[in-house]
């Protein structure tokens, strides 16, 4: 019996060397009712209306057959699992179209396969939705949002392409082309050691050109982080790594992709830009202040979290590990200086207790004696990417300083990034 090959997942209790604070399931926000509100009633409809013609249905079968069993025909119905994921073995078909080949990952959406495609002979990755109605409604806004994308996205070098879409026994399925690993994916299996500089800039030239043709299309992503970019190609060279000391012969090398192609992936969270949106986004480590801080948010956010990968890929790590809201804020203090008054002044109801006579409550209001220590262990900017950076760290650093200002309306956008004198240089 053909055993089920599960590729690496970034599931913290596997790091060989976990970050030092694991990100925890309640740190990424929900899709907001209203948002799958706006998109599901007013632009999408019934998803049974949008069914797109000529895929095959579960009960497509073909007339060839072996043993009374449909060569090309689907598996017999199982129940999904406890948790409404679609229950799969490999080998088998998913439509008459596609033929299992092996579990790429999974995650609170639901599980990626990757198939071969017998109609365009490629191997691509399908997305499974699971079976519950929340998500299946987020997996319809990213249909609609990766379709408008692809309208625009001529060549497709900035985002993940979607080949296909079908609804497939209560479950949503996203075909997808298949690319390469995550760039955190990439960093956990290289022990979580730092990208050389020239290919940090290269990736986040490629980002920002991806971030900036959204926000031209008034789309905001939502959800960026190292997780949601992926390389395209798998190849990678290993060099010396002189940082290193071990008596590990393994040591003395890192991976370093052969390839600095990049495409962002990941637009279930994605929505249209429009005034007075205050619900959480983002990933907890690179959430904006002014998400924490219920002070609404906008295109902007997305910037901040650019400045958060930028970081993380220099050093390995990343920025702010934390999963608390005052903790996180005081290190944001910690690394960029203090909150600007103003908008501490303004804070929503919920985060009012974050802050007392104009300032951050801290260390006052730390919840234990560990976190204050998590706080005061951080460097500052300045010094935290001139431990790591050789070259080209004065021009990084004040790009970083406007990628990552607390005040939105002041935060540098991401065509004024792309114009910044650290993206001007040429690789060496």
């Amino acid at each position: 019996m053909e055993m089920e090959r599960v590729f690496e997942f970034p599931h913290t209790h596997m790091d060989r060397r976990p970050r030092k604070r694991a990100r925890l399931g309640w740190d990424v926000p929900e899709t907001p009712k209203a948002q799958v509100e706006l998109f599901f009633g007013q632009e999408l409809g019934n998803i049974s209306s949008y069914a797109p013609s000529g895929v095959p249905s579960e009960h497509t079968t073909s007339s060839l057959s072996v043993k009374g069993v449909a060569r090309n025909g689907s598996p017999p119905w199982r129940d999904d699992d406890k948790d409404g994921h679609y229950t799969f073995a490999v080998g088998e078909n998913l439509t008459s179209r596609y033929k299992i080949h092996s579990k790429m990952g999974e995650g609170t959406f639901g599980q990626v396969l990757e198939c071969w495609d017998r109609e365009r002979k490629e191997m691509v990755a399908i997305k499974i939705v699971r079976g519950i109605k929340k998500y299946r409604e987020a997996a319809m806004i990213e249909i609609e949002m990766l379709q408008q994308l692809g309208k625009h996205d001529i060549g497709g070098n900035r985002c993940v392409q979607i080949r296909n879409w079908f609804d497939y026994r209560n479950h949503i399925c996203i075909v997808f082309e298949k690319l390469g690993p995550s760039l955190y994916d990439f960093l956990r299996k290289n022990n979580y050691r730092s990208f050389p500089i020239d290919l940090v800039r290269e990736i986040g030239r490629q980002l920002l050109e991806c971030i900036a043709f959204m926000h031209d299309l008034r789309m905001i992503h939502t959800d960026l982080k190292p997780e949601n970019i992926l390389l395209v190609s798998p190849d990678y060279v290993k060099v010396p790594d002189y940082k290193i000391s071990s008596r590990s012969p393994n040591s003395y090398f890192k991976k370093v992709p052969k390839s600095s192609a990049i495409k962002v992936i990941d637009f279930g969270s994605t929505t249209y830009e429009r005034v007075d949106q205050s619900y959480i986004v983002s990933t907890r480590h690179y959430r904006a202040p002014e998400v924490i801080l219920g002070l609404g948010w906008s295109h902007s956010c997305d910037i901040w979290s650019v400045g958060c990968i930028l970081v993380e890929l220099c050093t390995g790590e990343a920025l702010f590990q934390t999963h608390e809201n005052l903790e996180h804020l005081a290190m944001m203090e910690r690394v960029l200086g203090p909150l600007p008054m103003h908008m501490l002044k303004r804070v929503d109801r919920h985060a009012e207790k974050y802050v007392r006579r104009g300032k951050l409550d801290w260390p006052v209001g730390a919840t234990s004696r560990e976190s204050i220590k998590a706080v005061m262990k951080l460097p500052r900017l300045q010094n935290l990417i001139m431990q790591h950076v050789d070259h080209s760290a004065g021009d990084l650093i004040h790009l970083l300083q406007g990628l990552l200002r607390y005040d939105p309306s002041e935060r540098i956008t991401a065509k004024e990034a792309l114009r910044h004198s650290f993206f001007m240089r040429r690789s060496h």
